[in-house]
């Protein structure tokens, strides 16, 4: 059913839901539209609704071939609504849910052009916040490009800067997607363009793998590796490909490259990767709580085997979930301590090969067994140091009567 979105446009069809809102095919004065309706929520917040309109010029000024240009926004009774170019395609986290990784020329081919986009919109003083594969649409009916990629668009700039206001996440919150938020996030200082770099290598990581690098089981446990782990190398692909993906997820912001150069890198990489195939690597384990025996022990993995990934709880109180791709989830910014150990390469208390991982449920279960068998322990040593003392008490004779009282009476 068609619905009106302010006074000049006509939203026809649903194309697609996320967490944000929903994105509907419209129609306007200059032909058809996607109109993204933002959620009745978001709409309903007085706050939010000035910083949509204060954002207005800086999102309608940023005009690029790789970025999906927002005509118009619409504040309208209940509607809070952005107006974009329209794209005919799909998104990135489709075709990976279909093909589940692809070949290294299309992958960098694709990087290349969202890299783009941001050094646009950093020369503008714009930080997206939130690259991910669904926020990358693909131009299908564009001409194909090296390696057979459709040309990359970056869409919804933005949107994670209009929801976190401080009244709904203050400073001890975070807001952004967890497999892709930079370790700076994570400890809570405000976002730079570093931090656009930083989620776009980990984009290209998963277009190449078929998984983030530190991705996997309970938000909370992501946030820290981000923090602490280290990446695991790919194997199959160039050293200059790798070096290049290990300088963008560096944990130090300085240490990253601009979005214009690595552009340019990853597209003078492009002829090394002509032909290559998709790469032929294991996919973590994330359906088991426990760690491998690898990590028990501390010692680094495997080249080229990913680590499995627990469900390890940071956040008190949450509860484990594989839901650590959705947009906008607000968590408190973990404590220090909390982020400490736990990287492979990285300082972590040494532990005997075998033992739990602290904290864990293993070794909660180890610790409670623990316990049990102290108190078992404890209980058969009191029961045989009583039975011990009846039983002397038993083959103990009386004790002599008193000489002075005992002895006869003398007549």
């Amino acid at each position: 059913m068609a619905r009106r979105i302010g006074s000049r446009y006509t939203a026809h069809q649903i194309l697609g839901r996320g967490s944000a809102g929903t994105v509907w095919l419209g129609e306007g004065p200059e032909g058809p539209v996607a109109i993204k309706l933002l959620r009745e929520d978001l709409s309903s917040d007085q706050e939010l609704v000035g910083r949509f309109v204060q954002e207005r010029t800086a999102l309608l000024g940023l005009e690029h071939p790789h970025v999906v240009s927002v005509r118009d926004l619409v504040v309208d009774g209940n509607d809070l609504a952005l107006v974009m170019d329209l794209v005919r395609g799909t998104d990135l986290r489709t075709r990976l849910d279909r093909e589940r990784r692809l070949a290294p020329e299309a992958a960098v081919a694709i990087a290349a052009d969202v890299a783009d986009g941001l050094a646009a919109a950093h020369a503008a003083g714009v930080v997206h916040r939130d690259v991910k594969p669904e926020n990358v649409l693909l131009d299908m009916q564009g001409p194909l490009g090296p390696g057979g990629s459709h040309r990359a668009l970056l869409t919804d700039f933005g949107v994670a800067k209009l929801i976190d206001t401080p009244r709904r996440t203050r400073a001890s919150k975070i807001i952004g997607t967890p497999d892709y938020l930079a370790p700076e996030i994570v400890e809570g200082l405000p976002p730079r363009a570093a931090v656009d770099i930083y989620a776009l290598a980990t984009v290209l990581y998963e277009l190449l793998a078929g998984f983030t690098p530190f991705g996997g089981g309970h938000p909370g446990a992501v946030l820290r590796r981000h923090v602490t782990e280290t990446v695991v190398p790919l194997p199959g692909i160039p050293d200059e490909l790798w070096q290049l993906l290990v300088q963008c997820l560096a944990k130090a912001p300085a240490s990253r490259l601009r979005a214009s150069e690595l552009a340019a890198r990853l597209r003078e990489l492009l002829p090394l990767l002509a032909g290559m195939p998709p790469l032929d690597v294991d996919e973590p384990d994330t359906d088991q709580p426990e760690e491998t025996a690898e990590e028990l022990s501390g010692a680094a993995p495997a080249a080229g085997r990913p680590v499995r990934r627990g469900a390890v709880p940071l956040v008190p109180g949450a509860k484990p979930s594989d839901s650590n791709r959705d947009t906008h989830t607000s968590m408190r910014v973990p404590a220090p301590d909390e982020l400490a150990g736990g990287a492979h390469g990285t300082a972590r208390a040494p532990r005997a090969a075998g033992a739990p991982r602290p904290g864990s449920a293993r070794n909660r279960a180890v610790t409670r067994r623990r316990r049990l068998t102290l108190a078992v322990a404890a209980t058969l040593v009191t029961a045989a140091a009583v039975g011990t003392w009846l039983a002397t008490t038993e083959d103990t004779p009386p004790p002599p009567r008193d000489q002075k009282n005992s002895a006869p009476a003398t007549p």
